[in-house]
């Protein structure tokens, strides 16, 4: 489990295409510390497992599943993605609950810069629209933000100086892709709700008949 407060970003130094999947290679640094293998490691929001380490690096072996669902097939030797490591019991969760499990890739429609944050637009499928409302919790990248703004096929983001320097977001521009992991409580909510409202209005026909 991680709670959306990325640590910091690091370097991608070694990638292996592999049947299957890929091998990463990520220069940690200082947030290898204490680091154990089969830790799990939130990468630009994707939970992935220590399968080797040295020192200050670690390697992860990201299945297909996570290549489709993601932008990490996209990575190469010098890209910077945002780290978490998995969150222990007593510590604050100063952002939302977050699984590492992303739902979807999303594409940066507008970057808007004004004095003091950046406004970030971002489109994608209209299906996971559903599970949007201003001012509920979305992670871009593995980082936890509030959604400001709900369109039909779109939705905007707030950046202040400390995020934008903090995370990869702060590198982005229009046209890249991001990586969206949807609030699990609202998804619950909203698919529950999906389920049952066939069946309340099947009864509703039955009553209005008898």
């Amino acid at each position: 489990m991680f709670t959306g407060i990325v640590q910091g970003t690091r370097k991608i130094t070694a990638v292996e295409d592999l049947e299957g999947g890929r091998r990463l290679r990520i220069q940690l640094e200082d947030l290898s510390e204490k680091l154990q293998q089969g830790a799990s490691i939130a990468v630009d929001g994707v939970c992935l497992t220590v399968v080797r380490f040295e020192k200050d690096w670690a390697e992860f072996d990201v299945i297909q599943e996570s290549l489709n669902k993601s932008n990490l097939g996209t990575l190469k030797v010098g890209d910077f993605v945002d780290i978490e490591r998995a969150c222990a019991f007593g510590d604050e969760v100063g952002g939302h609950s977050v699984t590492g499990h992303v739902d979807c890739i999303g594409t940066i429609k507008e970057v808007r810069n004004i004095p003091n944050n950046c406004d970030l637009i971002v489109s994608c499928s209209k299906e996971w629209i559903a599970y949007l409302i201003p001012k509920g919790w979305i992670a871009i990248d593995g980082a936890s933000l509030t959604v400001v703004e709900v369109g039909a096929d779109f939705f905007s983001i707030s950046l202040i100086p400390e995020t934008l320097s903090q995370t990869v977001l702060g590198y982005k521009s229009k046209g890249d892709t991001v990586n969206l992991e949807f609030d699990h409580t609202t998804k619950v909510i909203v698919r529950t709700v999906e389920r049952l409202l066939p069946e309340l209005k099947n009864q509703l026909i039955v009553g209005l008949n008898n």
